[in-house]
């Protein structure tokens, strides 16, 4: 039940294009809304990503074997946690062992495959420092 002043939206389509200009309320200000003379003479260009034709390919699959490597430094992660517990026999220890090592063993392949080392996989986020941990 809703109140009679408030009107419910019809569709879920409704319901999120309802939920993105609340949110967008809230948003600060962008600086040419504060200055009146921005809105005046020539706009600059859009921001845009800068990517290069010939680069763009490696640069996507840099991207996409990255995201791969850290899911599988993760998966490794949560494994070891696994075999301190003592949770695994010692097959599935073994079969999980195996697993990782070709996992491992194929990213390496691929990147070869590619031109890549696993160094170029590790994105330099700033000050927050890499994406993956220090190779051992």
């Amino acid at each position: 039940m809703t109140a009679e002043g408030e009107s419910r939206p019809a569709c879920r389509g409704d319901e999120v294009a309802e939920a993105a200009a609340r949110a967008f309320r809230l948003l600060p200000a962008a600086p040419r809304d504060l200055d009146p003379l921005a809105g005046k003479g020539p706009r600059s260009p859009a921001r845009r990503i800068s990517s290069d034709r010939d680069t763009v390919e490696r640069d996507l699959l840099r991207l996409v074997l990255t995201l791969v490597e850290l899911l599988r430094q993760l998966m490794e992660r949560q494994a070891l946690h696994r075999v301190d517990q003592g949770d695994l026999t010692d097959e599935q220890e073994e079969r999980l062992g195996a697993t990782l090592m070709l996992l491992h063993d194929r990213m390496s392949d691929l990147c070869a495959q590619y031109g890549l080392t696993m160094e170029d996989l590790n994105l330099d986020l700033g000050p927050l420092g890499t994406l993956l941990p220090p190779s051992d």
